[in-house]
């Protein structure tokens, strides 16, 4: 997959997936949303992590509205067809992931974009990085899971600030307040943020069930929470890696894990 609007490499069994527009700052549209589908898709099956990332200097500036389901002349018109048909489907996906998910930020992480880049287990972002609401400036409400995923990392307050005010949230205070992992130098964001995806992509195949419980620990009951943990551990347990870890420590050396 080169070439196209999402550019997918495969690394140290990291699948590596760059949006590939820079001419519109990554702006996603359908199409782009679609083959972002197919790349999370074919990192189950030949990768053990996943990182998203993008060509160019911004990671991506919102919606394309240049190339949406919709027309403007139509006073019916569903500007929320598309989330409908490709958008939630990917996020969703991203959040079944068996596999550890990492997203790159370089520039802007605006509207739809904004929330994929959240939607990730792991986020580095570049000093110039920043997170943005910007749908209170052409009248519309918040997409790509930002209403969910900012209040949960966040808060209500915080989160309300920024997506009723819609002010830029610099890579410096989103680290402050919690909301992603890493800030580091623009140049240095690819190389640090495929550091921690290769180290995860060395784990044992009980990351995939790491993130499964921490993802459901966002809005589960507390005695769901542990029913889940139960049910995950005995998954775990039967992994070959499991099996490889005990050995690893009653040897006292590091463990070689497969990813089975």
């Amino acid at each position: 997959m080169n070439d196209g609007l999402v550019d997918y490499t495969l690394e140290n069994g990291v699948a590596i997936a760059r949006l590939n527009d820079p001419a519109t700052l990554n702006a996603m549209s359908d199409a782009m949303g679609e083959e972002l589908r197919e790349a999370v898709a074919r990192a189950q099956g030949e990768a053990r992590a996943l990182l998203i990332g993008s060509h160019g200097r911004a990671f991506c500036s919102g919606a394309n509205l240049s190339g949406g389901s919709f027309s403007m002349d139509d006073p019916e018109r569903d500007a929320g067809s598309g989330l409908e048909a490709v958008f939630n489907p990917l996020l969703l996906d991203l959040r079944a992931s068996a596999i550890p998910v990492l997203s790159a930020v370089r520039g802007a992480a605006a509207g739809v974009g904004c929330g994929l880049a959240l939607a990730a287990d792991l986020i580095v972002a570049g000093e110039s990085a920043y997170f943005y609401q910007a749908f209170c400036h052409v009248g519309l409400s918040p997409d790509g899971g930002s209403s969910y995923l900012l209040t949960r990392a966040i808060g209500r307050v915080r989160a309300m600030e920024m997506m009723l005010l819609g002010e830029r949230l610099r890579a410096a205070t989103a680290l402050d307040w919690g909301l992603i992992n890493r800030v580091v130098p623009d140049d240095d964001v690819d190389a640090v943020a495929l550091a921690l995806a290769v180290q995860l992509a060395r784990g044992p195949r009980s990351l995939g069930h790491i993130r499964a419980a921490a993802w459901a620990g966002t809005d589960q009951p507390f005695v769901e929470a542990l029913a889940r943990e139960r049910t995950l551990q005995k998954q775990s347990g039967r992994t070959e890696d499991f099996a490889e870890g005990v050995a690893a420590f009653r040897q006292k050396r590091e463990p070689d894990f497969q990813g089975r």
